[in-house]
């Protein structure tokens, strides 16, 4: 064996110890209407195999918490345990509050504000050139799911949606709704009694700059940064490592959470995305227990899944 291959394979054997344990709580795993490169049971298999704990997979139009039970139910030979939650875009009906109960009463884990359905993506959409990869005639377009009423103040709606967030203790997730209403929406969940915030992607959409993320983070928030937009060669790419960097030390490894927001047809699995990510981060310099944390802790923590 030559140094270069037994490098390579230390370096790989690293990747791995760090991944163990580790926790993707955003994943786009199908069945979907949009083209899926691997579905539930088979993200569960892949993720078994690298030592994961657990997945919450993510649909833009319903809640998996009944795939995610029966996987749980029949395949628990599985070390991955699959969960999922909902995203309030039109096809649940917005902000539905029976929508969100009946998912924490399935075992859901995350709320998130409207993602295809936000006013804010809506107008991202048009100036990116971003089209959802189903969009069909028979499908219809989505229209804006609206957060406040004509006077600025958020819609009962919403205030109803934070309450059940507040009393089953799901994790409340922005979405893709502008940062500006992100700070909004999670000070009025605070007070409302959530305990779990996850703010969304703030590299992209979303309109984020580095202070808002710390902002947020000093809110009390999580900090979800997905790989996808940061990976050489994933198709989805719109920033770099460096970037990834400043975002990780405006708000600490300790508010940071890495989900790989993969699962889609031409680009890395999600388990490639996540050793690409580590990968990247040990280049950035992270040491491997802070890149563990990223990875699995800080996800394990927002999501209820230690103790």
């Amino acid at each position: 064996m030559t140094e270069t291959s037994s490098t390579t394979l230390e370096l790989d054997a690293r990747v791995s110890e760090i991944l163990r344990g580790g926790v993707d709580p955003h994943v786009h795993s199908g069945p979907s209407i949009a083209p899926r490169a691997v579905d539930h049971l088979e993200l569960a298999r892949q993720l078994s195999e690298a030592g994961f704990v657990a997945a919450v997979t993510k649909d833009h139009d319903y809640s998996g918490v009944v795939p995610a039970e029966m996987i749980r139910k029949h395949h628990p030979e599985l070390s991955t345990k699959i969960y999922s939650g909902i995203a309030l875009n039109n096809v649940v009906g917005g902000f539905n509050p029976y929508a969100v109960e009946h998912t924490a009463a399935m075992g859901g884990k995350i709320v998130w504000l409207p993602t295809l359905a936000a006013e804010n993506h809506l107008k991202w959409e048009k100036s990116s050139g971003w089209v959802h990869p189903a969009s069909t005639q028979k499908i219809r377009p989505a229209t804006a799911v609206p957060l406040f009423d004509a006077n600025g103040k958020l819609l009962d709606a919403v205030l109803d949606v934070l309450d059940v967030v507040a009393a089953t203790g799901m994790a409340l997730a922005s979405g893709h709704i502008h940062v500006s209403e992100t700070k909004v929406v999670f000070a009025e969940a605070l007070k409302r009694g959530v305990e779990h915030l996850i703010f969304t992607h703030p590299e992209d959409i979303v309109g984020a700059s580095l202070d808002d993320a710390r902002e947020i983070a000093e809110m009390g928030a999580y900090v979800e940064h997905s790989l996808a937009f940061f990976l050489n060669g994933s198709k989805f790419q719109t920033r770099t490592e460096d970037e990834l960097k400043a975002h990780i030390d405006i708000v600490g490894v300790e508010r940071t959470i890495l989900c790989s927001d993969l699962g889609q047809v031409g680009t890395f699995s999600p388990i490639e995305g996540f050793r690409n990510g580590v990968l990247a981060c040990i280049r950035l310099g992270y040491s491997d227990a802070q890149i563990h944390d990223m990875v699995a802790t800080n996800a394990a923590s927002v999501l209820g899944l230690t103790g």
